[in-house]
């Protein structure tokens, strides 16, 4: 039986690198737990707005939260409105996540309020532009996603989105896998459509990978993407 391998884990620190980026001794566990939440809570608030991945970075007394989305505007806002709000919110978010799990003190006894306004620390927003949505994964995954859900034929989808793929000149190769109950039929079943080179099992290619889901009202329709973009040598 084969033993599969997630793309990025299988490359990281040598093609890739941790989406969140921190370390924080004893509290780690709570860090990281909050961290994945407020990832999951900004990839549902900013649905719309083409976003690729959120990556976080933590300092000793500063957060930096980084966005790739192929649609600033959308939310940076007027004036920056949108980035402050966005900050208000993750601010009281990390807040209902400490006051909620209750953490107890070194005694036993609930820790005090002052104690949780120390741990507070200075939220940054960077925004970085990705300028040609159909060299990402994540956004050509959304764009199938998106076109599925409208009940467009899943072939001429996938057709469609390969080509578009393939007439940038930096990709070599891509592949895309959806799975479920296509078209709406009864059994559900695995396709997929490919073009150019793919070599998964090499560390040094540079292959970036994406999940995304159809939701439509007959199932869940899983779509994977993978795009090769060659080989990178230190």
């Amino acid at each position: 039986m084969a033993h599969s391998v997630h793309p990025k884990a299988f490359r990281i620190k040598g093609m890739e690198d941790w989406s969140i980026r921190t370390f924080n001794g004893k509290k780690m566990a709570q860090q990281l737990e909050e961290d994945f939440l407020i990832r999951e809570f900004l990839k549902k608030k900013l649905a719309d707005s083409s976003v690729a991945n959120i990556e976080i970075e933590h300092s000793a007394n500063k957060m930096n939260i980084i966005i790739y989305t192929a649609k600033p505007g959308f939310i940076i806002g007027r004036g920056g409105e949108g980035i402050e709000k966005l900050k208000e919110m993750v601010q009281k978010m990390i807040t209902h996540i400490r006051v909620t799990k209750k953490k107890k003190g070194p005694k036993g006894y609930p820790e005090k309020s002052s104690s949780l306004q120390k741990e507070k620390k200075e939220i940054k927003i960077e925004i970085r532009e990705i300028k040609n949505p159909w060299v990402s994964a994540a956004l050509v995954g959304q764009m199938v996603a998106q076109q599925i859900e409208k009940r467009v034929p899943f072939r001429k989808v996938l057709k469609g989105a390969i080509e578009k793929v393939m007439g940038n000149k930096e990709v070599k190769g891509v592949k895309i896998e959806v799975s479920g109950r296509l078209n709406g039929v009864e059994i559900a079943r695995r396709e997929w459509l490919r073009q150019g080179r793919l070599p998964r099992q090499t560390l040094r290619a540079d292959i970036d990978y994406a999940q995304a889901q159809a939701y439509c009202t007959y199932g869940v329709i899983g779509i994977k993407v993978w795009i090769y973009k060659g080989e990178k040598f230190e």
